[in-house]
Formats: structure tokens, sequence, C-alpha cells
């Protein structure tokens, strides 16, 4: 009777530490649900979504080639000839070259935010959840890049590798990743001793399962509204670094390459400079937005405090 008793209360245990565990915070179907309600955030993402669009099939539906040279067309005003855009100095069509400009901006900004939410992700979750010496040499580490101004950054190195796309992807992600490690590392702080932790701890799950079973999912929301911002800061860092002859190189379009090349008919030529301006404008104005939406969603204590 004695080993039954004790069989009975070890079964009593483990079925209250499985509810504890499965009542454990559910923040995706909560924010998903609350997404689908928040008009900033919907709007932002329409402007997201379309941007998005425009560079995938874009370049693609291009009516001419972006590279192509008619002297005897240059600066044409739009809905000229076939250019709904108009012309450059050098005749080609500008919508052509802004249809591949906003591919590379987006390209640069979601591929540099992607390698620096996840390494950040990492480095934070591993920081906040071990705590001591590991939090001291990751989060000392993460402090000395975080103190690094972005563009003198991106303007050391490319020095160093030599203008280009790639130089701006590594220079901007060199920066970018420490901001997500500081996030995620405050919320794994958080997190490490609520009861579904524990309840997860006395299962027998190991750290690793943890930190990706049931620490990750509750981080990753903070991380995803933080990454929507450094999209916007990736995209302005390409398009300066492009706008002084970093970023990009002819005759690849830039959206700050072509701001810079439109600069000089300001007075007569305008739209050269001001259409890929706008366009910057509304795409970061586009991921701002979202991103101040998508904080409402997973933290609704902040909403009215932007």
């Amino acid at each position: 009777m004695a080993d039954l008793t004790v069989l009975d209360d070890k079964a009593t245990w483990e079925s209250r530490v499985e509810r504890l565990w499965a009542t454990r915070p559910s923040r995706f179907r909560d924010a998903w649900y609350e997404l689908s309600r928040n008009k900033l955030a919907l709007g932002g993402a329409v402007i997201v979504v379309f941007f998005t669009l425009v560079a995938i099939v874009g370049p693609a539906l291009a009516p001419y080639d972006y590279a192509k040279q008619v002297l005897s067309d240059n600066l044409l005003p739009p809905l000229s000839k076939g250019h709904l855009l108009g012309t450059d100095e050098l005749g080609r069509d500008l919508l052509s070259r802004l249809l591949l400009g906003i591919r590379i901006s987006m390209a640069v900004g979601l591929g540099t935010t992607a390698i620096a939410l996840s390494i950040g992700t990492i480095v934070g979750m591993l920081a906040g959840f071990y705590r001591g010496w590991v939090d001291r040499v990751l989060n000392g580490f993460v402090e000395l890049i975080w103190g690094f101004p972005l563009i003198l950054i991106a303007v050391l190195l490319i020095g160093a590798i030599g203008p280009g796309l790639t130089g701006v992807v590594i220079a901007v992600g060199f920066v970018n990743w420490a901001g997500f490690a500081r996030i995620v590392r405050g919320d794994v702080f958080a997190l490490r001793e609520k009861e579904f932790v524990a309840a997860a701890r006395a299962l027998g799950k190991g750290d690793l399962e943890i930190m990706i079973r049931h620490l990750l999912p509750n981080v990753v929301g903070s991380a995803l509204v933080m990454g929507s911002y450094y999209i916007a800061i990736a995209i302005i860092a390409e398009a300066a670094l492009s706008f002084i002859g970093m970023g990009a190189q002819p005759p690849l379009p830039s959206l700050g390459q072509m701001i810079n090349e439109g600069s000089g008919y300001m007075l007569l030529n305008h739209w050269l400079s001001t259409i890929p301006g706008i366009v910057i404008v509304l795409l970061v104005l586009g991921l701002n937005v979202l991103g101040d939406g998508l904080r409402d969603v997973f933290d609704p204590r902040l909403k009215g405090l932007g």
C-alpha cells in the first residue's frame, strides 16, 4: 500500500507539473489575434508588403534595361516618350532603375537584419540564461560593439574591404546584432525564473530544449519588433553609403546613388532625386509604423507611449 501511495503522489505531482507547463505564455497566438485588430500595424504591413512585392517582381516587369543609355533622350520629364518616370542624365529609364534600386535596398535591409537577429538572439539568450561569468563576458562584448557609431564603422570596414554591397552588409550587421542581444538578454533574464521554466526543469528538460522550446517563442516577439526598426536603419545606412559612393557601384542602381546622381539637377529636373527620396521615406515610414504596431501587439502596456 505504501508503494501505491508513493506512485499516486508521484503521478499527481507530475500531472500538476504538466498542467503548469501547458499554461506557459502563448504570445504568438495572442499576438496574431491582436495584430488583426491593430490598424496601425496593418497599415505599416500593407506598405512593407507592397514594397516587398515590388522588390521581388518589379525588376522582371521593368520596361527597359536599367543600364541602357540613350543620350538623345536624356533628362526627359515623367510621362515622356514611354518613360513613366522620365530619364536620367544618361538617358536611362528612371522607373527601371528605381525598381532594381528598391530590390537592392530591401535585400540589404532584410539580409543584414536577418543575420544580426540570428546572432544577437543566440548571444542574448546565452547571456541571459546562464548569467554569471558568461553574461559578464558576452554582455561586455555587446556593450563594446554597441558603442561604435554605425556609419563610422561602415566607412572603416568598406575602406578596408572595398566599395560595394558586401561591405555594406558586413558593416551594418557588425553593429546591429548587439541591439538584438541587449533586448533578448533582458527578456530572458525576466523569463528565466518563471513557473513554466521551472516546470520544464522539473520534467527533466535540458538547457538547450528549454531555451529553444520555451524561451525562444517568448523573446522572438520583441526581437521582431526591433527587427522592423533595424531594417529601416539598414536601408538608410545603405542609401547614405551609396550616396557617398561606398555602396552599390555603377551601373548597378541604388536609391542613395540615384539621389546623388540627381542632386546636380535639382533646380530643373528635381524628379531625379525626389522620386527615389520619396520611395525611401515611404519605405522607412512603413517599417517604423509596422514596428510601432508590433510593439503595441507584443507589449500592450506601451500603447500610446510611443
